[in-house]
């Protein structure tokens, strides 16, 4: 009987540990600054339009990287390598403070978000998640692109109503690029991600700030 007992446990442990859920893959808690007090290791700036203003603070008790925009377009990305097939789920902490005015990606005179986070398979493949002022939740449609490439944009949040509140997203990248791509296959893996704010199409201003970002397992 003592024999058999040990062999349960041992058979109830090993289940357990071939069933844990690995940890998430933490690419952005923006915990440690760099030198000078720039962007933590890995992170670089890329200024499109303007001046870039950001900052890493403590905000309600998260540690963000703020991002504020007046006339302004410039983004802090940094390389991956998530295989979603391991880490299909993206989970973020956002907060917008302000808004540009008539924002909406669905022209390209008013294509300006105070939050992007794009998602990277490649050179010339992305998806972004948005905050939006004017383009309603849940719609999926093509960014204003270059030739060549492809980026898929979901309105996960639109419209100043819950401005000023920490959320927290999920979203299946997995799911997402099969319904926005197609097929039913094994999606790419994930090359990298950028964070973006921009202004300089409404000419307005805009502010959010960003926390804990990390590729997981299926919840």
């Amino acid at each position: 009987m003592k024999i058999k007992s040990k062999l349960l446990i041992l058979a109830v442990l090993g289940a357990c540990a071939s069933g844990a859920i690995a940890e998430p893959l933490r690419i952005g808690d923006f915990s440690r600054k760099a030198n000078q007090g720039a962007l933590p290791d890995g992170w670089e700036l890329r200024e499109k339009f303007g001046r870039a203003n950001f900052s890493l603070c403590q905000v309600d008790g998260y540690n963000a990287l703020g991002l504020r925009s007046t006339n302004t377009s410039f983004c802090v990305q940094r390389e991956v390598n998530a295989d979603l097939a391991q880490y299909p789920i993206l989970s973020w902490k956002w907060k917008v403070t302000k808004l540009p005015e008539r924002g909406d990606f669905r022209s390209s005179k008013t294509d300006d978000q105070a939050a992007q986070l794009f998602v990277a398979f490649s050179k010339t493949q992305f998806i972004v998640y948005i905050w939006d002022t004017t383009a309603p939740e849940g719609y999926a449609g093509d960014a204003h692109t270059a030739p060549f490439i492809t980026v898929k944009v979901v309105v996960v949040r639109s419209s100043p109503a819950q401005s000023g509140k920490w959320l927290t997203e999920t979203r299946n990248v997995a799911q997402d690029y099969r319904q926005l791509y197609g097929g039913n296959g094994k999606p790419p893996v994930v090359r990298g991600v950028r964070l973006q704010i921009n202004t300089q199409h409404t000419r307005s201003s805009a502010e959010s700030y960003f926390a804990d970002l990390a590729f997981q397992q299926q919840l």
